[in-house]
């Protein structure tokens, strides 16, 4: 079982920068894969940005393409989302997600692809 808990949700004005975090445990040293995904108030979840641990790929969709940016820390087990140059779009929810391998380009960024999930943390960009 895998466990991850999101933090560093805040309310930010636009073009503001904030650092999502998302600690993992459990068996966390077998997974290969994270994600970030969002959720905007009534809209379906969407990936955002995706990583292979073992190779050090990075992918982005292309709504955060140059302004976010994934990465993680090995050894205290937890993944970061940086995200600059923040827009009143990118208010949502954002959840991390992890499973044992990444999915394939195609599907990286579908949500029924990812097997464990966090409880989200609220970004609100707002004037």
């Amino acid at each position: 079982e895998v466990h991850l808990v999101e933090s560093g949700g805040d309310l930010v004005q636009p073009g503001g920068s904030l650092k999502l975090s998302c600690a993992t445990s459990g068996d966390s040293f077998d997974v290969d894969a994270i994600a970030w995904f969002r959720q905007a108030p009534g809209k379906d979840r969407e990936g955002i940005s995706c990583m292979s641990i073992s190779l050090g790929t990075t992918y982005y969709a292309d709504s955060v393409k140059g302004r976010f940016t994934i990465s993680r820390d090995n050894a205290k087990k937890t993944v970061f989302l940086e995200m600059n140059n923040l827009k009143l779009e990118d208010t949502a929810v954002y959840y991390c997600a992890a499973d044992w391998a990444l999915p394939g380009r195609s599907s990286m960024f579908n949500k029924y692809e990812w097997d464990y999930w966090g409880q989200g943390t609220r970004v609100t960009v707002s004037a």
